[in-house]
């Protein structure tokens, strides 16, 4: 009934008709049914795309008219996204139903498969520009009430692809010639088969409104997903992907079930909150450790006057002030670990950089075999990135400068200038072996010659003395002790 009023056809097919008539007659050519059924299609088939043409052009004439007018912010969103011109594709096909029963007088095969094309091209059309509104309701409301920048993307996508999967039901059951009804009851046989194929979307489906509705993510958001290599930020979730672009420009895509699955870490609340902490430790030497004497004290309190007001009010009460807040000093002046806790303290108190109203702490670890380690405990006023890390770099600087003062040493792993003098060690010599006793013929004793005798007893000794050396020499090669005063460097 809508397209009778739209489209007046039987007149406008009965005018078409007449006039087809007077041109083969002025032609000359002969009236046949196949050449007035052929023309009478193409003529239709050009006014339908004519009519398309026109309505899309008429309305985005008017809208951009009325966009500098009103200066609609919804008006520029509708041409740029092309709506209307992906919603005037209805027009020509609209136009082809109801013109085109009138260019056959009998319903011939010919006839019935044009027009089932012509019936899903239709189906195809409307539901595409069907899903064009449905996007451009779902991109408004994601611009203007989507404050928290949920991902709601999986919701479009899932409707979107509903109303796709109707649009195939009903083309189907116009090929078939079949009641959209009957196909809808047969698909429950094949329930099984649509879960397994659908899966994927279905686990995204439902990890989308999870992730919605607790709020654990958003597009915008900083995520570490230990199971994975993704650590980075989160630019799309949609029904089946969540995309994250790594701080090397790389893209992971993740399946939004694994983040419903398995544990992630979320840095928007350290976002939210305009502080980002800093929990770094350097090893302390503990032979450097020692108790402290009322010249050292005085000498640091002179170096370093912000300990003077804490000093004053420990010794007022005569034991450390256990103040339970959350930036406080704590230290103690009994030994120069204490003293230089209490420096530390008070220098992130009077660091602007550092964030007053959260927690401070300077505190000693549990010992280890290199050393007490020594924790800086604190939370930087900015969550930049090259703030942070300038503001943590400056701060482990002066503690590696400034530990000195309080005589106390970082430690390092010895290296190789460590190692600065070599002493042999002691060695008992070997013994030569017997030189071998040659065969000789007996000689008379008064033939004896004593100075070759002698030669060879002095050259025996020199080779003695020379092996002697020697293995000496090789017995403490490996003895290697490392200087008393080898230096230790920094460890953060």
């Amino acid at each position: 009934m809508l397209l009778t009023a739209l489209i007046p056809s039987n007149k406008v097919a009965q005018w078409l008709l007449v006039h087809i008539h007077h041109l083969l007659d002025l032609i000359g050519l002969e009236k046949d049914q196949l050449i007035e059924e052929i023309i009478y299609v193409a003529i239709i088939v050009c006014l339908a795309l004519f009519l398309g043409w026109a309505i899309k052009s008429i309305v985005l004439y008017a809208l951009r008219k009325f966009m500098l007018l009103r200066h609609s912010e919804v008006g520029k969103e509708l041409i740029s996204h092309n709506v209307l011109g992906r919603c005037s594709h209805i027009i020509p096909p609209l136009v082809l139903l109801a013109l085109l029963p009138f260019a056959f007088t009998e319903e011939t095969p010919v006839q019935t498969i044009i027009y089932r094309i012509l019936l899903i091209y239709t189906v195809i059309v409307v539901c595409r520009a069907i899903c064009t509104v449905t996007s451009f309701i779902w991109l408004r409301f994601d611009q203007t009430r989507n404050s928290k920048n949920l991902p709601l993307r999986g919701i479009l996508d899932t409707t979107l692809g509903i109303i796709w999967f109707i649009a195939i039901i009903i083309s189907i059951s116009i090929i078939v010639n079949k009641s959209p009804v009957n196909l809808f009851t047969g698909l429950g046989a094949f329930a099984a088969v649509l879960m397994l194929v659908f899966k994927d979307s279905i686990l995204g489906l439902v990890a989308g409104l999870q992730l919605s509705q607790n709020d654990m993510l958003r597009v915008g958001d900083w995520i570490v997903v230990p199971s994975t290599i993704a650590n980075g930020i989160v630019i799309d979730v949609t029904l089946t992907a969540v995309k994250v672009q790594n701080w090397d420009n790389t893209i992971v895509t993740l399946p939004p079930y694994t983040l419903i699955s398995t544990s992630f870490q979320n840095w928007r609340g350290m976002s939210d909150s305009g502080c980002r902490q800093i929990a770094r430790s350097v090893i302390i030497d503990s032979d450097t450790i020692m108790p402290t004497t009322p010249d050292m004290i005085a000498t640091l309190r002179a170096k370093y006057p912000i300990m003077d007001s804490y000093l004053k009010k420990i010794e007022a009460l005569g034991h450390p002030d256990y103040d339970p807040g959350l930036a406080t000093v704590n230290g103690t002046n009994k030994t120069n670990l204490g003293l230089f806790r209490i420096y530390m303290c008070q220098w992130l108190l009077n660091n602007s950089a550092i964030r007053h109203d959260q927690q401070i702490l300077v505190r000693v670890m549990a010992p280890t075999g290199e050393g007490i380690p020594l924790q800086i405990w604190c939370f930087t006023a900015t969550t930049a990135w090259t703030a942070y890390e300038a503001i943590q770099s400056e701060m482990f600087e002066h503690i590696a400068v400034t530990a000195i003062d309080f005589g106390l040493r970082l430690f390092n792993d010895p290296s190789g200038t460590d190692v600065t003098t070599v002493r042999m060690t002691n060695a008992t010599p070997l013994q030569p072996a017997a030189p071998p006793v040659r065969a000789t013929e007996p000689r008379p004793a008064d033939m004896t010659d004593p100075a070759p005798a002698v030669k060879a007893d002095s050259s025996l000794a020199g080779n003695t003395n020379s092996t002697n050396d020697s293995t000496n020499a090789a017995t403490n090669t490996g003895n290697i002790k490392p200087s008393s005063d080898t230096a230790n460097g920094n460890q953060a």
